[in-house]
C-alpha cells in the first residue's frame, strides 16, 4: 500500500508565467507542509514551463515535477489529467491542492473521480490537525449565507482554494529544490477537443480577480453615468469595477464585472459596496473579501450585515466628496 505523505500544488502557467493563484496555494502549501514536517512539491505542465521552475521554488516548493509536451500547450482536459494522474499516483501526496479557476473547476472534480477520493472545492481556508493529519477545509455554503467545515479521510484528500483567499509568501530567490522532468505519454487519440482559436478579452485596467480594492454598484446606482463615478474613484484607488448582477442586465456596465454566484468570486483587501443590497447571490462573490464597506440608503439593508463598516445614506451625498478627498490624498 503507497504511503501518501507531502503536500503536492498544481501551479497553473498562462501565457509563459505563473498565475497569480499558484503562488496563493504555494503559500498555503507550504504552511500546511511545514505543519506537518512533510514536503511541498508543485506540478508545472505546458508546452514550455521549466523557465518558471526556480519561481516556483522560490514562492516555497521544494519539488518541481515539470510536464513539457506540445499536447499541453493550451489546457484540455482529457492531456492534462492523464499527466496529473500520473505525477499523483507516482508521488502520492497527503493533500493535493488547486486553484477554483476555469481549470482547476474542470480538472479537480474528474482527478477525484479518477483517485477514488473526495473534493472540498472553492474554499477559503484550509488547516489541518497535525495529529490526525487531516485537512480542514472551510468553504461557503447555502449561497454565502454560512460556512461549513469539511474533512475526509480519503487519500489523497484534494481541494481547491478560491483566488485571493490564501496569502503567497514573500519571494525567496536563494531557496534551493528540486527538479524532476516527467516523461509525457499522451495518445493524441483519446484527446477528444482541440483548440481552434483563442480570443482574448480586452482588459482595460486593473482585472477584477486581480484588483486589491474593488468599487461595486448594485440597481441603485440608477443608470451607467453614475457607474462612471465610481471608475473614476476605482481608478484614483488603483483597483476595479465590480457590480452585482441587476445594473449588467440593464448595460450599465459590462456583464464581466458581475460579481456573484453567477459572476465572478473576488476576495480583495476592500471591496466598497454602494447601492448594493446584499442578495445572497451577490455575497457568494465577495463574502471573501477582508474588508466590505457599505453605502446604502436602506438601513435595513442585507449588506450591512456583512460589512464591517457602513455609511446610510444616498450614494450621490458621499460617493463624489469622497472621490475628491481621496483624489487630494493620494495627490499629496
Amino acid at each position: 500500500m503507497a504511503e501518501y505523505k507531502g503536500v503536492m500544488v498544481l501551479g497553473e502557467v498562462i501565457d509563459g508565467k505563473l498565475a497569480a493563484i499558484a503562488t496563493e496555494i504555494l503559500g498555503c502549501g507550504r504552511r500546511l507542509a511545514d505543519e506537518l514536517k512533510e514536503e511541498l512539491s508543485c506540478i508545472l505542465m505546458g508546452g514550455e514551463v521549466a523557465k518558471v521552475a526556480d519561481e516556483v521554488i522560490a514562492f516555497g516548493a521544494d519539488k518541481v515535477y515539470i510536464a513539457e509536451d506540445s499536447l499541453l500547450k493550451d489546457y484540455r482536459t482529457d492531456s492534462y489529467i492523464v499527466v496529473t494522474e500520473k505525477i499523483v499516483q507516482e508521488a502520492t501526496p497527503r493533500i493535493l491542492l488547486l486553484g477554483q479557476t476555469a481549470v482547476g473547476r474542470d480538472l479537480a472534480p474528474k482527478l477525484a473521480f479518477r483517485l477514488g477520493t473526495s473534493l472540498a472545492t472553492d474554499c477559503l481556508e484550509l488547516e489541518v490537525d497535525t495529529e490526525a493529519k487531516l485537512l480542514s477545509a472551510t468553504r461557503s455554503v447555502y449561497g454565502g449565507n454560512a460556512r461549513a467545515i469539511f474533512t475526509s479521510e480519503s487519500l489523497p484528500q484534494m481541494a481547491t482554494a478560491r483566488q485571493k483567499a490564501m496569502s503567497p509568501l514573500e519571494r525567496d530567490d536563494s531557496r534551493k529544490g528540486e527538479t524532476i522532468s516527467v516523461k509525457v505519454e499522451i495518445d493524441p487519440a483519446e484527446i477528444r477537443t482541440n483548440v481552434i482559436e483563442k480570443v482574448k478579452e480586452e482588459a482595460v485596467g486593473i482585472k477584477l480577480e486581480d484588483a486589491s480594492i474593488i468599487v461595486s454598484g448594485g440597481r441603485g446606482i440608477g443608470g451607467p453615468e453614475g457607474f462612471k463615478q465610481l471608475e473614476e474613484l476605482a481608478k484614483i484607488l488603483k483597483g476595479a469595477v465590480g457590480a452585482s448582477r441587476p445594473p449588467c442586465d440593464n448595460g450599465w456596465t459590462p456583464t464581466t464585472a458581475q460579481v456573484g454566484l453567477t459572476g465572478k468570486i473576488v476576495a480583495p483587501d476592500l471591496y466598497i459596496a454602494v447601492a448594493i443590497s446584499g442578495a445572497s447571490q451577490h455575497l457568494a462573490g465577495c463574502s471573501g473579501s477582508k474588508n466590505i464597506v457599505a453605502i446604502n440608503r436602506d438601513a435595513e439593508a442585507n449588506i450591512f450585515k456583512e460589512a464591517c463598516l457602513g455609511v446610510v445614506t444616498d450614494w450621490k451625498q458621499i460617493i463624489p466628496p469622497f472621490t475628491e478627498k481621496v483624489r487630494e490624498l493620494m495627490a499629496g
